[in-house]
């Protein structure tokens, strides 16, 4: 691994080459994925800004390092989930077209492979952007976290068993209830296992319901902005992929989950596991709706799940989510410390432990006080009058914060934190009355390009700021004339250069994908297909019928359904369960009910031939020709009700109208 010393000489040197030519050449000349002189030299100056060469998290990051696994893990569809070896180019020197302090934290990232935590405690980082930890019970292992997918999650454990031996699963712990922590779980034990040797499944109060709703009810399009959060489909390399932030590859695959049998529901709880003695400590509603941390008293360590990683966490993930409760968040770091006070490794379930209960404390330290100084900074603001994008301009850290490794934007960015903020307390409207009601895009970008002169002046005016390396206005100018004018290719060309520039110079891998992914669609466009369903099947298994019914409810297509007034009967034959749903005011409700004498339709089927239509993976011969489907009363209004529920691919466009 070169040492951060040589790459920040060779950032150094890169733009200092890149500065000593002709400056006034225009970076009209700059190929597409090349950095132009001015990203080299913003870069440059970046990586004097921090402190690049502290040697001390490399040590970390190859502490304990067993094994480390070779070759690609492949997906259903035979696309590459996880590709080992191919993060070689992070150990040379670094280009001008990442961040330097980026590429130190994606190279502490490439540290891949089987570690020994202390003992007792052993991780398996790098087959997907999460990692499993597995301890040492009385009569196997206790996982924690199975990954995201059943194929990452087979591929770890079986290259654990390679390594530690065939250890059986004693237990397993979901610290919460987003889809990298487990979705891996069916790849690590069977539920026919789990039921048959009793194994306990464990997570916080609220976990099943909030594992399965987030990816039902907005599922479609936070799949699709997630290509952009996590730059699915950016090849490993200096000018695409490089990191998550919090690891590398997500590991898209086959999802499943398992229903916990034990729930942690007070604020601190102990808990034997398989003879081992765990202190579990509730944190809903902060990094996760469901969340936990805990601590280990015989081994002095603490876990402390996502709450606290190797970076800046997101208040308000890109992709979408729920708003985050910052100090909440800080609120459990400070509560964090008293949690840990024996502790002499902090582990979590991404990046690299913390040894020694001094480096814990400033690691905990730091990272309460990054959530509460957004928090608090961002409220001070708004009681000042200040708008969303005012905020953002203004809100820095101190010194000391500033220069905290550990808490740095990877996969946050305090610039989108404190909008968060904002937005938990005042939502997103900034109070001017000229935001109430403003126009759509197209009709807006139309008006301003039309204003400006034509698309030929706003894109002379982006030319001159993308020369200039005001890549921000170039690409508010420029994203002006592709909305105006989607088929304007000069347009979408200079846009796309420009977002690879933005691209190259962020520090938050979110913010770098993003980029790179926009400037990919604005090339090549859209993709076309989006989450795969079927992958999810095993998921959705597990999800409440009601939870599809309301998605049914939002997806109703409103104005075709004025005047309709359907009632259908939905009798589920396997779980003795129905449901009548019907149409009034535009709107689809359902109560939980049996069956309605005057309905226009019962459909009878069973819970999983249901899930499957809802996932758009039922075929001809599960559905008319099958047994598990009847239907009486008028199919023809069956089919009328069915036309009405948007079926949505979760492929729209997002850097194009």
């Amino acid at each position: 691994m070169t040492s951060p010393r040589v790459i920040l000489a060779a950032v150094g040197l890169s733009a200092t080459l890149a500065a000593c030519g002709d400056r006034s050449q225009s970076t009209k000349a700059t190929a597409a994925g090349e950095a132009t002189p001015a990203t080299a030299r913003a870069n440059a100056q970046f990586a004097t800004s921090l402190d690049l060469s502290d040697q001390q998290d490399f040590v970390d990051a190859k502490r304990g390092f067993i094994a480390k696994p070779t070759g690609k893990i492949v997906g259903p569809d035979g696309t590459v989930m996880v590709d080992f070896d191919a993060w070689a180019f992070l150990d040379g020197k670094p280009t001008p077209t990442v961040n330097p302090s980026l590429w130190r934290h994606a190279a502490l990232n490439a540290q891949l492979g089987l570690f020994k935590v202390t003992d007792g405690i052993y991780q398996l980082r790098g087959f997907g952007h999460s990692s499993m930890t597995l301890i040492d019970g009385k009569t196997g292992w206790i996982v924690v976290d199975p990954l995201t997918s059943r194929e990452s999650a087979t591929a770890a454990i079986a290259f654990a068993r390679q390594h530690l031996g065939n250890k059986t699963v004693s237990a397993m712990i979901f610290t919460h209830s987003h889809i990298d922590h487990f979705g891996g779980a069916l790849g690590v034990i069977s539920a026919a296992e789990v039921t048959a040797r009793h194994v306990p499944i464990i997570a916080p109060e609220g976990f099943l319901e909030e594992a399965t709703s987030e990816n039902v009810m907005v599922g479609s399009a936070m799949g699709r902005r997630s290509r952009y959060q996590f730059g699915k489909d950016l090849p490993p390399s200096p000018t695409g992929f490089v990191d998550t932030g919090l690891g590398k590859e997500v590991g898209y695959g086959t999802y499943g989950i398992l229903p916990p049998t034990r729930y942690v529901s007070q604020p601190t709880e102990a808990m034997d596991v398989d003879g081992v003695h765990f202190i579990f400590h509730d944190t809903p509603g902060a990094e996760a709706p469901a969340e936990l941390t805990f601590s280990l008293p015989a081994l002095k360590a603490y876990c402390g799940a996502e709450l606290v990683v190797q970076t800046m966490h997101n208040l308000l993930p890109i992709r979408g989510a729920k708003v985050r409760d910052a100090l909440k968040w800080a609120t459990y770091l400070d509560q964090a410390l008293e949690h840990s006070a024996d502790a002499e490794v902090l582990f979590a379930q991404h990046n690299w432990p913390v040894w020694g209960h001094a480096r814990i404390v400033a690691q905990l330290t730091q990272q309460r006080d990054t959530y509460k100084y957004m928090h608090d900074q961002t409220v001070r603001l708004i009681n000042a009058g200040y708008t969303p994008r005012e905020i953002a301009a203004q809100v820095s850290f101190p010194a000391s914060l500033q220069s905290a490794l550990g808490s740095r934007g990877y996969y946050g960015d305090i610039r989108h934190n404190v909008k968060a903020v904002y937005q938990f307390y005042m939502g997103n409207y900034d109070g001017n009355p000229a935001n109430l009601d403003p126009l759509p895009p197209e009709e807006s970008s139309r008006r301003y390009v039309a204003l400006m002169g034509g698309a030929g002046k706003t894109m002379a005016a982006a030319q001159g700021a993308f020369d200039a390396g005001d890549y921000r206005w170039a690409a508010e100018l420029l994203n002006h004339v592709v909305f105006a004018d989607q088929g304007n290719s000069a347009a979408r060309t200079l846009l796309a250069r420009t977002y690879e520039q933005l691209g190259y110079q962020a520090e938050s891998s979110t913010w770098r994908n993003s980029y790179l992914v926009g400037a990919d669609e604005l090339r090549h466009g859209a993709p076309k297909q989006g989450i795969v369903a079927g992958h999810m099947l095993e998921l959705l298994a597990q999800t409440p019928i009601e939870r599809f019914l309301d998605l049914m409810a939002a997806s109703l297509d409103g104005p075709a359904a004025a005047g309709k007034d359907y009632t259908i009967n939905l009798v589920l034959s396997d779980t003795r369960e129905s449901f009548v749903l019907w149409i009034e005011n535009a709107v689809l409700h359902w109560h939980k009910a049996a069956p309605a004498p005057k309905a226009n339709a019962t459909l009878t089927l069973t819970k999983g031939l249901f899930i499957k239509m809802m996932a758009g993976t039922a075929g001809v011969q599960e559905t008319l020709l099958g047994h598990d489907l009847s239907v009486q009363g008028s199919k023809v209004d069956l089919v009328r009700f069915f036309l009405l529920i948007d079926k949505q691919k979760g492929i729209f466009p997002i850097v194009t109208p």
